[in-house]
């Protein structure tokens, strides 16, 4: 028996280990990732270095534990990693003999502004105008944030296989277009700052899917701070941080026990006060300027349900008229599906299923689609239908939380109501 107990700890130990290398990992990717092109100027040299360091890290590391300073480790090993691959080859050994005057003439070109930080300045370089928009955002997401093929085809609802030729094509124009890895010039900026703006808010939401990556929404939140720093003058750079602060206020109440807690059942009382305040005080800022964009509205529709007391309490028409705003700008299926969920509150249920009628072709496989009809049904009564619809969302949705979650309405629905 203790010798069974001795392997059981043994096992119990590999996988706590295997857990935090993987925490590193996430943690550390996009740091080593952008440290390396931003040296080397290559994608691909940079990924597989990163990758051989971290197959190198789980092997070393589980002997040795892990490093007080491990995504020094990693960048550094990667580094070396890197280098012995041009070793190898004549073009690598030119290009080490370049990378002393390389670096300097990059940064001191006249007009160029110095970002410091290389995973922001990775963000620009990959939001190059050459590149199509959806190819940037994908592109980056990978690099910065670490993320899988799979997930990375999740933010942007598509399969897995497609995103794959996605990122396919954007390495391959990025090689063959010669784009080169260095921070744009002032006057490019605010070109860029769009796909850059999306780029973060994508990495942020990716952390609020999942708890285990909320270094990943820690990140955004750094990240967009530097942007603001860097692009004082641009609003929307503004309105992106103030979402995402006033996103993370509501964090420590959007779950309890590992288990989702939807908007209405939150204990608002474990909402960070301090990051709604500063999230406010930005929006307000913002309004003063006067120059609206689509980070800034969906800002001020989160800081007014943060204002709210309670559910109830919420100034839904006020969250309907901004809707309607972001609607104007940005006409997507997604705003539309968001203004039909307000609408439901301000003018009830069928006026809601009604509105989602205009996107259902459009939505019909995404979850939050057919959970939001599953929840007005259930309003109405329509307990069979509701019961369809919340397991349609069920069938589709991306995770177990949100999977028990539906389940778990579907059991509060009673055997009354209508079909």
């Amino acid at each position: 028996m203790r010798a069974r107990w001795s392997r059981e700890q043994m096992t119990v130990a590999a996988s706590r280990q295997a857990t935090e290398v993987e925490e590193v990992f996430r943690e550390a990717y996009g740091q080593a990732v952008s440290t390396l092109v931003r040296v080397f100027g290559d994608i691909t040299l940079a990924e597989d270095a990163v990758q051989e360091a971290f197959v190198l890290a789980s092997d070393r590391w589980a002997v040795d534990g892990i490093p007080p300073r491990p995504a020094g480790w990693i960048v550094t090993t990667a580094r070396h990693k890197a280098i012995d691959h041009l070793r190898r080859s004549a073009r690598g050994r030119e290009l080490l003999e370049e990378l002393g005057t390389i670096k300097e003439a990059d940064e001191d070109q006249p007009g160029q502004v110095v970002v410091s930080d290389d995973r922001l300045r990775l963000i620009f370089t990959c939001c190059h105008p050459s590149l199509r928009t959806e190819h940037q955002v994908a592109l980056t997401l990978r690099l910065l944030g670490g993320l899988t093929v799979g997930e990375v085809a999740s933010s942007f609802l598509v399969t897995e296989s497609a995103m794959a030729k996605r990122l396919v094509r954007a390495k391959y124009k990025i090689k063959a277009a010669k784009i080169p890895y260095r921070v744009p010039k002032e006057a490019d900026l605010p070109e860029r700052l769009r796909s850059v703006l999306s780029v973060l808010y994508l990495i942020y939401n990716t952390g609020a899917d999942d708890p285990d990556r909320s270094g990943l929404r820690h990140e955004a939140i750094r990240l967009a701070r530097a942007l603001v720093d860097l692009m004082p003058d641009e609003p929307e750079a503004a309105g992106l941080l103030a979402l995402m602060l006033l996103g993370e206020s509501r964090m420590p109440a959007r779950t309890m026990g590992g288990e989702l807690v939807l908007l209405a059942d939150q204990d608002r009382s474990r909402w960070d006060r301090s990051s709604i305040a500063e999230g406010q005080e930005i929006v307000r800022s913002c309004i003063r300027r006067n120059r609206p964009g689509p980070f800034q509205i969906q800002a001020a529709i989160q800081a007014v349900h943060c204002d709210a007391q309670s559910f109830e309490d919420t100034d839904w028409d006020q969250i309907v008229t901004l809707y309607h705003q972001l609607f104007a700008i940005v006409p997507t299926a997604v705003v539309a599906l968001n203004r039909a969920i307000a609408i439901g509150e301000t003018e009830g249920p069928n006026a809601a299923l009604e509105a989602l009628e205009e996107v259902s072709s459009e939505l019909d496989d995404y979850y939050l689609l057919q959970a939001t009809r599953g929840a007005m049904l259930q309003r109405l009564g329509r307990n069979k239908a509701a019961r369809s619809a919340y397991q349609r969302a069920a069938d589709l949705a991306p995770t177990d939380r949100d999977r028990r979650l539906l389940r778990r309405r579907i059991e509060g629905i009673d055997g009354g109501g209508t079909p």
